[in-house]
């Protein structure tokens, strides 16, 4: 995987480069922007041997296809290679809870955990953050897949469908779990770069809710899908918008309310998780993690325009 999937912003191109894309007026609803980013910096994996070309698979990331939050375990990472301290991945932690307990996400809850994540992502180029999701999807994440829908995304492949990741987690470190897992490739959150360095800004914004399905119709526009042939997988009603987007929806280790949408609608249920853990409050969650995958890659961006502001 090639470093440099944040999206591209208007500047002189370096020799050898691919195209720029450029996103098309300020006015546009942010979710179809950020939907539209994300697609279009979506890299191709592993073509299926006998393409079935109209239909795939689209799978939310945290605590359905992975025990707890991806971005979570990054955070943890770093906090491990010393780039921010324990009481900040408490605050994390904490943060959560919160959000699992309300059932909710807040505004004012995720702008905090953005302006807390500028404390540990300034500064850094894109080829290195790169290069930790290498690293800590090795060290936290690979062991946290769950097997089950693993083993559902593998019936999509072997049936020549194409598998894409689609998860507010950046799209960096999203694609290196889509290319671990033998997938097609990743839909995430898009910060724009140039010339390997975060600009300060986001592409559109958080790929979350309404995001995630502007993005997937987006790619299946961009690959030629039939929705109605396609499938999504979900543990969470913030993805409501994606599975009704497509043909084939299924909730997998579902929070309650898609639990309850599932029966409503005679939607597949995948529950993998034991007795107790279905019962448990998880930490981190789904809910949680939106929120802090947002801080992680609005951190990205804007810890660059706050190093060029002091020089």
């Amino acid at each position: 995987m090639e470093p440099g999937l944040g999206q591209e912003a208007a500047g002189p191109q370096p020799a050898g480069r691919g195209p720029r894309i450029r996103i098309r007026p300020l006015r546009r609803d942010r979710a179809a922007v950020a939907g539209e980013a994300s697609a279009a910096a979506a890299k191709v994996e592993h073509p299926p041997p006998t393409p079935d070309p109209t239909a795939a698979a689209f799978f939310d990331v945290d605590n359905t296809l992975m025990r707890g939050a991806s971005i979570y375990y990054f955070a943890r990472g770093l906090a491990a290679r010393k780039m921010f301290g324990p009481k900040d991945l408490a605050k994390m932690a904490l943060g959560q809870v919160y959000f699992r307990v309300l059932g909710a996400e807040n505004s004012d809850h995720i702008d905090a955990a953005r302006e807390l994540a500028l404390a540990f992502v300034a500064g850094h180029q894109v080829a290195d953050i790169v290069g930790l999701c290498e690293e800590i999807y090795d060290d936290s994440m690979a062991a946290r897949i769950w097997e089950g829908t693993r083993s559902l995304a593998q019936q999509h492949l072997d049936s020549g469908q194409r598998v894409w990741l689609v998860t507010a987690t950046p799209v960096e470190l999203a694609s290196i779990i889509a290319r671990r897992l033998g997938f097609t490739g990743a839909l995430g959150t898009v910060a724009e770069s140039v010339d390997g360095v975060y600009t300060g800004r986001l592409v559109g914004g958080l790929l979350h809710g309404e995001a995630k399905a502007a993005a997937v119709e987006a790619l299946a526009v961009r690959e030629g899908l039939d929705l109605t042939r396609c499938a999504a997988y979900s543990d969470s009603t913030n993805d409501l918008p994606m599975l009704r987007l497509v043909g084939h929806p299924a909730a997998v280790n579902p929070d309650t309310d898609l639990r309850a949408e599932a029966r409503a609608n005679d939607w597949p249920v995948h529950d993998f998780r034991s007795g107790r853990r279905a019962t448990m409050i998880a930490l981190p969650t789904a809910a949680g993690a939106g929120a802090i995958a947002g801080g992680i890659v609005a951190g990205l961006a804007l810890r660059r325009r706050h190093a060029h502001a002091r020089h």
